[in-house]
């Protein structure tokens, strides 16, 4: 038998361990959303600081008497960070990833954990249309703000117009609007940073230096742009009012 036939059961069990966490974390973090519907929260930081808590529990007698602790106090934040695989190991394992539910996404995406490239990688090889599909009901709590901050911070020349597809794909999967408002002050920086990226690569922007500061300047309708530019010009601002970056 040859090594390519052999099956790797300890792969296999690892990737349905993180599967079935995924699938745990989703229906815990669904439940907390609605608990947190039903208890007439009064803003969206309550109902978010609800959801991101939704995975600890409640202390027990045991932990208030001073007995010694087996168990740390939050696990999620206690858990140990995956060392970033070299790029000859993850590359390979990139180009197979097709997830086609959230569940698988995140658990995909947790493989690449700390390593920011290969999500960047990652989204854009999946495409807007597939991300739109994989989101249909709702993009998991938390990872509309990951990707707007990976997105920006790895942005590659030549991918402007993928990204752009992803930010489209994005913005028509399910409850858009309320995981848009829940993002942090950071990551909507990021998202503003991000178009502004977009529009100096698109032609609608350009960056120039004052005594002061740099700024970027946007000048809408250039006489000289190529067609495909301006087609990608509106897109970027029709997405910019659905992301609350248009001024």
């Amino acid at each position: 038998m040859e090594n390519s036939d052999v099956i790797n059961f300890s792969c296999l069990e690892k990737e349905l361990h993180s599967a079935l966490q995924a699938d745990r974390k989703y229906q815990r973090e669904n439940d907390a959303k609605f608990r947190a519907l039903n208890q007439k929260v009064a803003s969206y930081e309550e109902f978010r600081d609800i959801v991101l808590a939704s995975h600890l529990k409640p202390l027990d007698r045991n932990d208030i008497s001073g007995s010694p602790r087996k168990q740390p106090w939050n696990p999620v934040a206690c858990r140990t960070n995956y060392v970033c695989a070299s790029s000859e190991q993850v590359q390979p394992q990139l180009s197979e990833v097709q997830p086609r539910s959230a569940s698988e996404f995140i658990r995909d995406w947790r493989r690449f954990a700390g390593c920011s490239f290969e999500k960047y990688s990652l989204l854009v090889s999946l495409g807007g249309e597939a991300l739109q599909k994989i989101f249909s009901t709702e993009i998991g709590l938390g990872l509309l703000g990951e990707f707007l901050l990976i997105l920006s911070q790895c942005l590659k020349s030549g991918d402007e117009d993928r990204v752009t597809g992803v930010l489209d794909g994005l913005s028509k999967t399910g409850r858009f609007s309320i995981n848009l408002s829940l993002l942090s002050q950071a990551e909507q920086e990021a998202c503003e940073e991000l178009f502004n990226k977009l529009k100096v690569a698109a032609g609608e922007c350009h960056p120039y230096k004052d005594n002061s500061n740099t700024s970027v300047v946007c000048e809408a309708g250039l006489t000289h742009m190529e067609d495909n530019k301006t087609d990608i010009t509106t897109t970027l601002k029709e997405l910019a009012g659905k992301y609350g970056t248009e001024k």
